[in-house]
């Protein structure tokens, strides 16, 4: 009877803590799906190359470099000019923006905007890693399909309050979509973001195409990634308050100025 009894309790129980270890087990198949925690951790460095299309007749190469402790360097090509966001990994940020014709002689610290962001676009980690130490929380939001393939929705929830929901294959447990805000000139602007093609590097898995689109706006911007570098020598000058490089003397159409690609 009391085997009985202890056999019914534990069915009882089970639903509620596999329900409670479920976003985390999520969270953890992710990790090993990526090529594990100790292999994201050990990379120090990480340069990014390839290109960005805002059309398909209007786009350039770009270069993306991090170094921990959070340390960004983003340089993006469009009509022989150079679009560059650096962040230093502590405080200071800086944009040069040559097609701004006001501004765009110098490098400008980054707006509140930008600031608030930053620790985002400069952890190349992912908010996934270390969530709990970052102040993200998760829970599993259900589950969708994405172009056949069942997901799994995770939503994160970050210390600040913004809100993301990232889509986990079933399978392969790496993430396909993310949506979610950013901010922008003080308002709250939503996005998405679509990950493909992924590939292994150094026993890392990368997407290596990410379609990046803001729902209500025509905007969009796709970056296909050519190489990926793990553990490269980056000069900490990379991180500082950039220099204005030579431009053409004609100014061209003025493109938004580009966030990073956003972390897997």
């Amino acid at each position: 009877m009391k085997t009985k009894s202890l056999a019914i309790a534990v069915i009882l129980l089970l639903p509620v803590a596999v329900r409670a270890q479920t976003a985390e087990e999520i969270v953890k198949k992710y990790l090993e799906a990526r090529g594990g925690l100790d292999k994201i951790k050990a990379v120090q460095s990480e340069r990014i190359t390839g290109h960005i299309a805002f059309s398909p007749d209007f786009g350039g190469p770009f270069l993306l470099e991090f170094k921990r402790p959070l340390k960004m360097h983003m340089e993006a090509t469009i009509q022989g000019r150079s679009l560059i966001r650096v962040y230093d990994g502590k405080s200071a940020g800086w944009v040069l923006n040559p097609f701004d014709e006001e501004k765009g002689a110098h490098a400008q610290p980054m707006s509140a905007d930008d600031l608030s962001n930053i620790s985002d676009e400069s952890d190349f980690d992912g908010p996934l890693v270390d969530y709990r130490a970052k102040g993200n929380q998760i829970e599993l939001a259900g589950r969708d399909d994405i172009d056949g393939k069942p997901v799994y929705k995770l939503k994160l929830t970050r210390k600040n309050g913004d809100e993301r929901i990232y889509y986990i294959d079933t399978i392969s447990f790496l993430v396909l979509k993310w949506d979610g805000v950013t901010h922008s000139e003080g308002k709250e602007v939503p996005i998405l973001n679509l990950l493909h093609d992924y590939r292994d590097v150094d026993g890392l898995k990368f997407p290596f195409e990410i379609d990046t689109g803001f729902p209500g706006s025509p905007e969009q911007r796709q970056f296909t990634i050519e190489k990926v570098e793990l553990n490269p020598q980056i000069d900490d000058s990379h991180f500082a308050k950039p220099v204005p490089p030579s431009t053409p003397a004609d100014p061209p159409a003025k493109p938004s100025v580009p966030e990073n690609p956003p972390p897997a």
